[in-house]
């Protein structure tokens, strides 16, 4: 059984998953950014974490979720232990991750300037 992606009708291309991984709010003129210019081609989700944290995590699986489906992960996290940890998860899934400014080192994690 094939399973067909959703496409934008105009442009016959496959809709894009992107799941935006935000701190209080950091990724939000981003997520507008893409609502108002991406409308339609592609299939927006993000994830809000907005507690007080603790200066190091040892174990982000109370914060981050083990399982992500996506096409591209964008990591606004401020926290530097929950960013490396979602940099893993997403190369665990073949799952490209953008994390503008970034130091990681996890192999998959683009880390342009900002």
């Amino acid at each position: 059984m094939h399973h067909r992606k959703k496409c934008d009708p105009q442009l016959l291309v496959p809709i894009q998953k992107i799941v935006v991984f935000q701190q209080n709010g950091s990724g939000e003129k981003k997520i507008e950014g893409i609502r108002r210019y991406g409308s339609g081609r592609f299939e927006l989700k993000w994830v809000d974490i907005d507690d007080d944290l603790p200066p190091v995590i040892d174990d982000a699986s109370e914060y981050l979720p083990s399982e992500i489906e996506a096409d591209i992960v964008l990591d606004f996290l401020r926290h530097p232990d929950l960013s490396h940890d979602l940099a893993v998860i997403c190369r665990r899934h073949g799952i490209p991750v953008v994390a503008s400014g970034k130091k990681t080192r996890v192999k998959g994690a683009l880390t342009p300037p900002t």
